[in-house]
């Protein structure tokens, strides 16, 4: 992930806010070699009672060429879906990045790659889906820019957990690194000078990723092809009920699918700047914004644009003592590779701000499940009536 650039404000577009969505580090904050060690990062458990099962998926869009390198004659990206599962026996953990995209996210990232490697999730790969009374709610999750897939695992499986399936989509050469069948490779292909025009074309590429892979779901689901699905997934899929939600420009991304594309039923945006014309059009379905803690900093206008035009119910909230990153993984592994990196504690704050990580998960799991279970599950709920006396971390913005 390139450098954490000088102070900004919140949010703030091009190169300032959106590459700070990964799991970068601030510049200068690590040592040149990490200090070795053999132990994984360990994600916090999901709240839900279901098992995890998960499944990556290649999937090719022979309609595009491929808008970063445009010598290949197809859009090519990952999507990995997170279900909840009949059991957790006989199936190995999945990790939480695939074997061969480690080294170079070691690399881009600064994190020694053996932890990256030991790194697994709750998840078990191809275990048998667990259809329960029908077919389940669906969420797409969309990364910060640069971002793989995983990097919001913490939120991922807890919603799986509590009986959606989630689905997350690597946004090839804009991801950091994307492994593919077989061990290719592929790193991000963005022009190094991002500026108004390069931010533009992302927001469209990953906004036609996103509507694709709602045309593949909707085959899977139905059976169209051959492509192998662990047992009690197809057909699992409550494609009329659909939400997605994105850390930084992957809010922005959800935003600008939901004007776009009716299929959506309800969008989180975590903590992104609003890119375009369609993300700060709004739409007639819910919408959620939730903020980091900004202080003083002015409200970032394309919000008070999305506010202003948006007709379905919206909410808006700040998450006390955090910051642009502590709405990805980052909250769980700065913590915990502190002292490997050779961090300091006023550090690590700097990367996910003052409150206890725990916590801000929590805090995160809790809204977010909230706001898909009102919208997509229709079950009633005061959480957004009123701020909440057991989470007093979270300001009613508007």
């Amino acid at each position: 992930m390139p450098e954490r650039p000088p102070a900004v404000t919140r949010r703030r577009l091009l190169a300032a806010a959106a590459l700070t969505s990964g799991l970068g580090l601030v510049a200068g904050a690590a040592p040149a070699v990490a200090r070795p060690t053999s132990r994984g990062v360990v994600l916090p458990a999901p709240t839900g009672p279901a098992h995890l099962g998960t499944v990556s998926l290649h999937l090719v869009d022979s309609t595009r060429t491929d808008p970063w390198v445009p010598s290949r004659p197809a859009r090519e990206i990952m999507i990995q879906i997170w279900y909840p599962a009949r059991h957790a026996r006989g199936c190995p953990p999945a990790p939480w990045l695939s074997p061969g995209a480690v080294p170079h996210f070691a690399e881009a990232f600064g994190f020694p790659a053996d932890v990256i490697r030991a790194t697994t999730t709750h998840a078990r790969v191809g275990t048998p889906a667990d259809h329960g009374r029908g077919a389940r709610p669906v969420v797409l999750y969309s990364p910060g820019l640069g971002g793989d897939r995983g990097t919001s695992t913490a939120l991922v499986e807890d919603l799986a957990a509590h009986g959606y399936i989630v689905v997350t989509i690597d946004h090839t050469h804009d991801a950091s690194e994307v492994e593919f069948p077989g061990g290719r490779v592929e790193v991000s292909a963005i022009p190094p000078e991002i500026d108004d025009q390069v931010i533009a074309q992302v927001v469209a590429v990953r906004e036609a990723d996103t509507r694709f892979v709602l045309d593949q779901l909707a085959a899977l689901n139905a059976g169209a092809g051959r492509r192998p699905l662990p047992p009690g997934l197809r057909g699992a899929f409550d494609l009329n009920r659909v939400g997605m939600f994105g850390h930084s420009l992957g809010g922005s991304t959800a935003a600008a699918t939901m004007h776009d594309d009716r299929r959506l039923k309800a969008g989180v945006n975590l903590d992104g700047t609003l890119v375009g014309a369609a993300a700060v059009a709004g739409s007639d379905r819910p919408f959620l914004l939730l903020s980091s803690d900004h202080g003083t900093d002015p409200e970032d206008p394309t919000w008070d644009t999305f506010w202003a035009n948006q007709r379905g119910w919206k909410r808006e909230l700040r998450l006390s003592g955090s910051t642009h990153a502590s709405f990805n993984d980052s909250e769980v592994f700065f913590p915990q590779l502190a002292a490997a990196l050779g961090l300091t504690p006023e550090q690590v704050a700097e990367q996910i701000g003052t409150l206890d990580p725990h916590r801000s998960i929590t805090i995160q799991r809790a809204y977010l499940r909230a706001f898909f279970d009102q919208h997509l599950r229709r079950r009633a709920g005061d959480r957004f009536r009123a701020p909440d006396p057991r989470y007093p971390e979270i300001t009613f913005t508007r």
